[in-house]
C-alpha cells in the first residue's frame, strides 16, 4: 500500500452526489464496506495482481445505507492485491458456506506496487482534487 498526498482529504461530500461524480469515471464503491465507511476504488491494471487506487471514506453524518449520508474523505493509496493461481488451498468442505464462496485468499493481499501506478495514481488523484475542489 502507498499512500498518496492530496488535498481531498478531510473534505466533505454528499455519498449519492460523490457516487454521481465519481461512477461515470470508473470509480466503484469496493465490496468491502461497512454502514460506516468504504472505499471508491478505480481498478487500474490486472498485471500480476489487482491495482488499485483507493479513496477511503467514513460517514460523518448517518450512514452509508441511508439516504442523505455524509462522508468525509481520507487519505488516497494504491493497492496491489495478488491472487493465488489454481485452487484455494484453504477451502473448508465441512463449511456450508465454503460450497458458496468461489472466491480464493489473496496470495499477497498487500503486494508491491510498481512505480508506473505509483505514478499513475498521482496523476489520477490530482485529476480528482480538480473535479471536487472549486
Amino acid at each position: 500500500m502507498i499512500p498518496i498526498d492530496s488535498a481531498m482529504e478531510g473534505m466533505r461530500f454528499n455519498l449519492h452526489k460523490l457516487e454521481q461524480l465519481l461512477k461515470p469515471r470508473g470509480y466503484t464503491i469496493g465490496g468491502n464496506w461497512d454502514y460506516d465507511k468504504g472505499f471508491f476504488d478505480y481498478k487500474m491494471d490486472d498485471e500480476g495482481g489487482y491495482q488499485f487506487l483507493r479513496i477511503p471514506f467514513t460517514a460523518v453524518e448517518g450512514q452509508l445505507d441511508r439516504r442523505g449520508a455524509i462522508v468525509e474523505l481520507g487519505k488516497p493509496f494504491v493497492l496491489n492485491h495478488v491472487y493465488q493461481r489454481g485452487l484455494d488451498d484453504h477451502v473448508d468442505v465441512g463449511n456450508v458456506t465454503a460450497s458458496f464462496n468461489q472466491f480464493q485468499e489473496p496470495e499477497d493481499p498487500d503486494g508491491s506496487v510498481k512505480d508506473k501506478y505509483v505514478s499513475t495514481a498521482r496523476n489520477m488523484v490530482k485529476r480528482l482534487e480538480a473535479l471536487l475542489i472549486n
